[in-house]
């Protein structure tokens, strides 16, 4: 007898065996990866993002996340993992040798952040002064406003891939199973236990103190992820569904032009005519809409991304719940990659049926649970309306990896995809060799149990061993010219600029750009709202 399980993975193997070598050789991948600027005593660095390094708004390369003090690294696009991370080091090495020549400042190698000043001293990231850069700033501004700027502070790595030949439909298909599945990439890749203090001063948590300065969560796995991090009241109001292009866009138009009563009491302006946020509405713009995952398309000069969907369709996935991992100089490792790849990839090719608003919530749940208690042993997650360990689960969808691992590994010439599951499952097995039981286990053992003092020790480890390795006078040469291209371009923004900021503003935040007209928004409303 042929169960319902058993179907789904013949099926599975059925459309891997579909796919030829060359298909499979077609992943692209690239990074984008945050890290606060902090100073040797591991307190945040209160300089501005260093003029040597370009302009924020124009490197292609390197830029600011919320605060002027995370600085953000990011890959072009790449067929091998390798060189995706080779061009990551690269520019890892330009910024620090920028930063050594400007003194001693470190990029903090966790995801939770260093010590942290009074919430409004917090720098918020700044981009000039032509209408798209002074934009980005009020929107952060409205974070600010709306979360909190430690909230903002806390940084990830962005995992952006696609497959040549999939359609919107296929990659919503994927984000649905990816939605179901991402508890064990939390509890494999979460390395983030333990905060200091700071951050959660004056806040409600459920931490441990671990010693005056530490709070952590004994089995925690990513705090990041957890209900400390990127959460919000309002956002949890949202039950976005995942069904087809169609109902997400209605899903975001409705929370981008959705008045809500708590940040109305803000204001878009201060009593003195300072902007305090783009909108009053649930979310400000399409970026604020916290996800594991993200449909993406690039988008034009000017164009709002729901309008890029809308028009042109889903082009890649970003992956964003990946923590840093402090142990690795650059907070990701090529293994963690291909196991991601081969994650996705059973994602696109099983069954993934409907979400529903049932499911939504449990998946939610999941997600607090393994964040906050993910190594608990006897640990049991929600699965189709049942209890289910979750060590089981993951088991079994490291079974199910097994063949796509080995395709990716004959169509590249490697075991290399095959090891990555491995490596995984002796995690599994061992959980005392995940990299959040490792953080807790170094910062106990060597540090007196002072998150502080451990990130801070791997900083400075990582900050000398990129400024030792070898940068020819050539990629020197080539990042400078590239920071001073990204000056000139963002002059340039500046001087073709011809409309006041208070008219481009409304212009920019207007309905109309998000790519439907009011009768086809309403339509796709009322869909989305009969279907949950």
């Amino acid at each position: 007898m042929t169960t319902t399980h058993d179907a789904a993975a013949i099926a599975l193997k059925q459309r891997l065996h579909a796919l030829a070598p060359e298909t499979l050789k077609g992943i692209r991948r690239g990074l984008e990866k945050e890290s606060l600027r902090a100073t040797p005593d591991g307190s945040l660095a209160l300089t501005p993002h260093p003029a040597a390094l370009g302009s924020a708004l124009t490197h292609p390369h390197i830029t600011t996340d919320f605060s002027e003090s995370q600085v953000e690294l990011i890959t072009g696009v790449h067929a091998g993992v390798e060189d995706c991370l080779s061009e990551l080091n690269e520019v890892h090495q330009f910024t620090y040798r920028t930063l050594d020549a400007a003194g001693d400042e470190m990029l903090w190698v966790s995801s939770m952040p260093c010590r942290l000043p009074t919430d409004e001293t917090i720098p918020i990231g700044r981009y000039g002064s032509s209408n798209v850069g002074r934009a980005k700033s009020v929107y952060r501004m409205g974070l600010g406003h709306r979360y909190g700027r430690r909230m903002q502070t806390i940084s990830g790595i962005h995992y952006n891939w696609s497959l040549p030949g999939v359609s919107s439909e296929e990659y919503f298909a994927l984000i649905r199973n990816f939605r179901r599945h991402a508890f064990l990439l939390l509890y494999l890749f979460g390395a983030s236990p333990a905060v200091c203090s700071s951050f959660v001063a004056g806040r409600q948590h459920e931490l441990q103190s671990l010693n005056g300065s530490t709070m952590y969560m004994p089995y925690g796995t990513s705090l990041r992820m957890g209900r400390l991090g990127y959460q919000s009241q309002a956002q949890s109001s949202l039950a976005v569904s995942y069904n087809s292009l169609e109902g997400y866009g209605a899903s975001l138009q409705d929370a981008l032009t959705r008045p809500y009563p708590t940040y109305a009491k803000v204001g878009i302006r201060n009593p003195g005519g300072d902007y305090n946020q783009l909108a009053t509405t649930l979310l400000q713009i399409e970026n604020e809409f916290y996800g594991t995952i993200r449909p993406k398309r690039v988008i034009f000069p000017g164009e709002r991304p729901l309008h890029a969907l809308r028009e042109r369709g889903v082009e890649y996935v970003e992956v964003r719940l990946l923590d840093l991992d402090p142990f690795e100089p650059l907070g990701v490792s090529a293994d963690t990659m291909r196991f991601i790849d081969v994650f996705l990839m059973h994602c696109l090719l099983s069954d993934s049926p409907p979400d529903t608003p049932a499911e939504i919530a449990a998946l939610a749940r999941n997600q607090h649970k393994v964040a906050a208690r993910g190594r608990e042993p006897g640990l049991q997650l929600e699965r189709d309306g049942q209890d289910m360990l979750l060590t089981d689960w993951a088991s079994g969808l490291l079974a199910e990896f097994a063949p796509i691992a080995a395709s990716l590994d004959a169509a590249h010439g490697t075991k290399a995809y095959s090891q990555s599951l491995q490596h995984a499952a002796r995690m599994l097995a061992n959980p005392e060799q995940l990299p959040s039981a490792r953080v807790l286990q170094a910062m106990k053992k060597n540090f007196n149990g002072s998150f502080t003092d451990f990130v801070r020790d791997r900083s400075a480890h990582t900050r000398a061993e990129l400024l030792a390795q070898p940068f020819s006078a050539e990629r020197q040469a080539y990042y400078e010219a590239a920071s001073e291209l990204s000056v000139q371009k963002q002059k340039d923004i500046e001087q073709a600029d011809t409309m006041p900021f208070d008219a481009y503003l409304p212009q920019y935040m207007s309905p109309r750009h998000l790519g439907l007209s009011a009768a086809a928004v309403a339509t796709a409303a009322d869909k989305h709202v009969a279907a949950h």
